[in-house]
């Protein structure tokens, strides 16, 4: 498999080389840095529904870091979405800081500064995104 020359995608890449499944990892940050989104999830049913919340958003993040051919309008959706849980804007673009955090420490020394740069784009075009809605 060759590596991807997109940061953001490469940063996705070495982590899966190290960690079979983020999502434990993701939400325990979330968690920890924001413990009112605990009781934002269910009790019953939540491991699904976060595992699948954040395999959508990893889809989001690569094409909008990407391509952009279309999965990147789910942050968009999912803003409005979101805004009708009660969810904050604030936590919604939390969210997928505390995903680039998580690659950032499974990467450890293989986090690059081309990696790093490339997330600080993207999560403030996330930001200037969800506040245009």
């Amino acid at each position: 498999m060759t590596a991807s020359s997109n940061p953001i995608e490469q940063s996705f890449e070495l982590a899966a080389e190290r960690c079979a499944d983020l999502t434990p990892l993701v939400y325990r940050r979330l968690f920890e840095a924001h413990p009112e989104a605990q009781t934002m999830f269910r009790t019953e049913g939540s491991e699904l529904v976060k595992g699948s919340m954040l395999a959508l958003t990893i889809d989001a993040i690569l094409d909008f870091a990407g391509e952009r051919t279309g999965h990147f309008r789910l942050i968009t959706s999912e803003i409005s979405s979101h805004d009708a849980y009660g969810t904050p804007r604030e936590l919604f673009v939390a969210f997928f800081a505390i995903i680039a955090q998580t690659l950032r420490e499974i990467i450890g020394a293989d986090w690059s500064d081309d990696i790093d740069a490339a997330w600080r784009t993207l999560l403030g075009d996330i930001e200037s995104l969800v506040a245009a809605q």
